[in-house]
């Protein structure tokens, strides 16, 4: 057994001292820049434009309780991912923890999900661009606002980490603010000291409001709820490149959860007592109608439209710019492991991997590029497949540190060492385990019910799921994998 002396020694060195091997990825990110990156993954259209249809659709009970349900399963999520990342903290996050304490065919599987998905998105971010754009120059072309996006993506994430950081750090403060300007002022509106008259809770008794449609409905709002957390757990990947990850990763744990949860969970409070379940203008995406425009304009902002219109685009560029680099964190970490071409694991001088950069940014250039040929076919199957991808991460994250926490006792570590420990393990990942298997199961259950099964409906929402297993069965069959005994598994950074 080692000795407490000993193993603090080696914690330490792990997680405090910065890398200077010209290999390595430069350690520049701090607290401030890490707990934007996670909120900048998070808040977004999801909040600003998706919340007005989960109230339509359950009512604003249902949508708060989905909300809260989804949030404290991401809680856990995000303790079990700062254990991990706060005593080995590697770009690869959890597809390194996968083939460090579980099966490297399992690695190698979330390593390439989690890729694609992000790659993916950087061409519906594309795509959503061209839409903002076209509210002030709808006679432009729409490929030439995709084009100048890219490239100030590529950009901010090619010239240093730390201008990432930076960027992301202010493209999310943007959006923090309009979220508590939001809030301030809705909760003013509900209390008749802007706006008209008093609103109170009036809202909440029209028809069988708060909760409409039952359990079935607040199910589906459950799928829209675990998207829109969705980029929380860019916070394992950033914890590569931070500077102090030991205090920096449970910092921006506890501050970016409270906060999300918080803004969720106020706005659509806010939303619920201003606007009733039954306007249909909620289950409208135009940016035009959003809840967040419907409110200001109630409180007599006449520009409101344009104001959320630009904020949406930060959104926008903001998941973009976090996604391009997630993705190619990933690659390029993939490249390292030998789980990817070897030329993806190059670093520039500046410590970026140029090459995962340019492969990644070519992906989602040639993916929003298949939305217009044809009817968009291809895009829209790329799209559905990876709809699914972040759910297949989070349950992978619940899995790694199962598997981490029983290693470490086993191979007679004492937890009291540990950077950061994760509140009320083992509850914690199988909760998350759990709550997340049951979201993923139930993405189309509307496809199951009836004298018919919806064979189409199926296929388009589960097709990410065969997408997982054939890269998974395929890696263990070919390499010839196993589950790795917890007293094997690799503690070493």
């Amino acid at each position: 057994m080692q000795t407490a002396r000993a193993l603090k020694d080696d914690v330490n060195t792990k997680v405090d001292t910065p890398t200077e091997d010209t290999n390595q990825l430069r350690r520049s990110l701090k607290s401030r820049h890490l707990t934007m990156i996670s909120l900048g993954g998070t808040i977004g259209t999801g909040l600003f434009l998706a919340s007005g249809g989960a109230i339509h659709s359950a009512g604003p009970g249902g949508a708060i309780l989905s909300y809260l349900i989804i949030g404290v399963m991401v809680y856990f999520l995000m303790q079990s991912l700062a254990e991990m990342g706060a005593y080995m903290p590697v770009a690869g996050s959890f597809s390194t923890y996968a083939t460090k304490f579980v099966d490297p065919a399992l690695g190698f599987a979330l390593g390439w999900n989690y890729w694609y998905n992000w790659a993916i998105t950087i061409a519906a971010e594309l795509s959503a661009v061209t839409m903002i754009m076209k509210f002030w120059f709808p006679h432009t072309p729409s490929i030439l606002w995709s084009a100048v996006f890219l490239v100030i993506m590529f950009l901010l994430n090619y010239l240093s980490v730390k201008g990432f950081g930076e960027a992301e750090y202010w493209f999310s403060l943007i959006k923090v603010v309009t979220v508590i300007i939001f809030i301030v002022t809705g909760t003013l509106m509900i209390f008749g000291i802007m706006g008209d008259d008093f609103i109170g809770f009036k809202n909440f008794t029209i028809g069988d409001a708060p909760f409409h449609g039952g359990f079935m409905s607040m199910l589906g709002i459950f799928m829209a709820a675990g998207f829109s957390f969705q980029g929380t757990e860019l916070l394992g990947v950033a914890a590569g490149e931070t500077d102090d990850p030991a205090k920096a990763i449970p910092r921006a744990v506890k501050q970016v959860f409270w906060r999300i949860l918080l803004f969720y969970v106020l706005a659509i409070l806010v939303i619920g007592l201003l606007i009733p379940y039954t306007n249909g203008n909620l289950a409208n995406g135009d940016v035009t109608v959003s809840p967040f425009t419907l409110v200001f304009q109630k409180a007599g902002i006449a520009f409101a439209a344009s104001v959320m219109n630009a904020v949406i685009l930060t959104a926008v560029l903001s998941a973009g710019n976090s996604g391009m680099y997630a993705s190619t964190r990933m690659l390029w970490d993939l490249a390292r492991e030998g789980k990817a071409p070897k030329f993806l694991g190059k670093l520039n001088k500046n410590r970026i991997p140029v090459n995962a950069l340019i492969a990644t940014t070519l992906v989602g250039s040639l993916a929003f590029l298949a939305s217009f040929f044809g009817d968009g076919t291809v895009y829209v199957w790329l799209l559905n497949a990876s709809g699914m991808s972040g759910f297949i991460a989070w349950l992978g994250i619940a899995i790694c540190h199962y598997r981490f926490r029983k290693a470490f006792v086993a191979q007679g570590k004492d937890i009291s060492l540990l950077p950061f420990k994760a509140k009320l393990f083992p509850f914690g990942p199988i909760f998350a385990f759990a709550v997340c298997g049951f979201v993923v199961l139930g993405q189309n259950y509307s496809a199951f019910i009836g004298n018919h099964i919806d064979w189409n409906g199926v296929l388009v929402s589960y097709i990410g799921l065969p997408l997982f297993l054939i890269l998974w069965l395929g890696y263990k069959f070919t390499k010839k994998t196993k589950i790795i005994r917890l007293e094997d598994c690799d503690l070493n950074n």
